[in-house]
């Protein structure tokens, strides 16, 4: 079992400036950061800090929000996209419907991107997590079970 580690100022500031740097994000999130040893980070409400949790022996708790890939770049959790991505600016690929609907299957796509990395999967108002930009394809990391399956 792993243990969770609490984010102090100064890391969260830093994970912080790594959304600006990534997706040009200009929001404040006002809450405590953990993160565990394999590099994934979740949030949870500030009242934290009322527990000793150094003591106890917790895989998991709050929202899972991003993971950190290759210590440089941060991929985001669906719910780190829906968090986030009103207050983001660039590295954004918008999707047409028939393109959403594939993605929400667990599908990579075919699709030009002037990004590189990491982008914010997008259709009309609603984000819908991150994508591996990779030469003419958008990866994609939306986990088995929370893919949508169809038979059309």
């Amino acid at each position: 079992m792993q243990q969770l580690k609490i984010l102090k100022r100064k890391e969260v500031k830093e994970l912080i400036a790594k959304f600006n740097k990534q997706w040009g994000y200009t929001g404040k999130l006002d809450y405590t950061f953990l993160q565990s040893s394999k590099d994934k980070i979740y949030i949870v409400n500030n009242d934290i800090s009322r527990i000793d949790i150094s003591r106890l022996r917790i895989d998991k708790l709050g929202l899972y929000f991003c993971t950190i890939v290759n210590n440089n770049e941060i991929r985001l959790s669906i719910d780190g996209a829906q968090l986030i991505g009103a207050e983001c600016n660039k590295n954004i690929v918008e999707l047409n419907e028939a393109e959403m609907k594939e993605w929400l299957q667990g599908l990579d796509l075919e699709k030009e991107a002037a990004v590189k990395g990491f982008a914010l999967i997008k259709h009309n108002s609603d984000y819908l997590g991150t994508g591996k930009v990779h030469q003419r394809k958008i990866l994609n990391y939306i986990p088995k079970a929370r893919r949508i399956k169809t038979s059309i």
